[in-house]
């Protein structure tokens, strides 16, 4: 461990390495897709109410994509 307040110098160099690339590039690769079972097949939804729109979830969705109720 580093004592507190420094970078270990491999995360400086990985930081520093992705700071020179182009912004295009590092927008390309900030973000993963996924794809969810269920909420990626269709275009859109629409419900009349948010308790509708619970129901639907808590019916249709898998646990692990966190759509449930607590």
């Amino acid at each position: 461990m580093s004592p507190a307040g420094e970078v270990p110098p491999e995360l400086l160099a990985e930081f520093e390495a992705a700071a020179r690339r182009p912004l295009a590039q590092r927008f390309r690769y900030a973000f993963v897709r996924t794809y969810k079972p269920v909420l990626d097949d269709a275009r859109y939804r629409s419900f009349e109410s948010m308790e509708e729109y619970r129901r639907w979830c808590e019916h249709n969705l898998p646990d692990w994509l966190g759509y449930g109720r607590v």
